[in-house]
C-alpha cells in the first residue's frame, strides 16, 4: 500500500483531531513520545451505532476484553447477527443467559433496549451536550455507570478529552508505563493524565494499546 493511499485512509477514517493530538502528546509526554510511533498506524474507530456501543459496554463491565468479545459474539449470534433494540427484546431471558450474560446484565441490556425502542433515549439529542451532561443523562439508565458512559463518549461520540479512571486497563497501563508496575492510585493516574489534556482520549487509547496491541472497540 502506498503512502498516498495510507494517508487517504487515515484522513477518511481517523478522528479529525487525531494527528494534531498525537503531535502534541509526543511533545509534552516522554512516554507517549515512545509509544505513539510504535503504534502510529492505528487510531480510534467508532462503530457509529449508539445502542451497539452501550450494549457492548454493558457486556464488557468487570470482565476482560477477551471474555467480553466472546460473550458479545454469542449475543450477536443469538440476535441473528444484528444487535438492535427490537432483536434484543425479542430474545428471552434464557437466550441472553445462554449467551453468557449474568442475570443482572440481562436486566441492564433489556432495559437499555426498552429505552431506545420507546424513544426515551434518543442519541441525536446528546450530540450538542457537554461531556459531563451526557454522562449524567446516561447514568440515569439502569446498569450504566460512569465507566460505561465514558466508553460511549470515547467509542461512539469520539470525544477527545475523556479520562476513564475506573478502567482497569488504563490504570494497569499507567502503572506499567509510568510507575514500573507499582500500584497506582486514582490521584496519581489523574496527575499523569494532566499532561495529556486536551487529548486524554487519544492518550488513553495508546495506553490500552501498550498492554494489548489489538485495538479496543465498543
Amino acid at each position: 500500500m502506498t503512502k498516498v493511499v495510507e494517508q487517504a485512509i487515515f484522513e477518511e477514517l481517523a478522528p479529525e483531531y487525531w494527528e494534531q493530538a498525537c503531535a502534541e502528546l509526543m511533545k509534552h509526554d516522554r512516554i507517549l513520545k515512545k509509544l505513539i510511533p510504535k503504534f502510529g498506524s492505528g487510531f480510534l474507530r467508532t462503530r457509529g451505532d449508539s445502542f451497539t456501543t452501550l450494549a457492548r459496554s454493558i457486556v464488557g463491565q468487570q470482565i476482560s476484553v477477551a471474555a467480553a468479545q466472546t460473550v458479545w459474539g454469542r449475543v450477536l449470534l443469538a440476535s441473528k447477527n444484528k444487535v438492535n433494540p427490537k432483536n434484543i427484546l425479542a430474545l428471552s431471558v434464557e437466550d441472553l443467559r445462554a449467551a453468557g450474560l449474568s442475570g443482572r446484565k440481562v436486566e441492564y441490556i433489556r432495559d437499555l433496549a426498552e429505552h431506545f425502542d420507546s424513544g426515551r433515549l434518543q442519541a441525536n439529542q446528546l450530540k450538542g451536550m457537554e461531556d459531563e451532561a451526557i454522562i449524567k443523562e446516561l447514568c440515569d439508565i439502569r446498569g450504566i455507570g460512569r465507566w460505561t458512559a465514558e466508553m460511549f463518549l470515547i467509542f461512539n461520540m469520539v470525544r477527545p478529552n475523556i479520562l476513564p479512571l475506573d478502567d482497569v486497563g488504563l490504570i494497569k497501563a499507567i502503572s506499567l508505563n509510568y510507575f514500573s508496575g507499582e500500584p497506582v492510585s486514582r490521584h496519581e493516574a489523574r496527575e499523569v493524565a494532566a499532561n495529556w489534556a486536551p487529548w486524554r482520549t487519544v492518550a488513553t487509547w495508546y495506553m490500552w494499546r501498550s498492554i494489548d496491541p489489538v485495538p479496543v472497540e465498543y
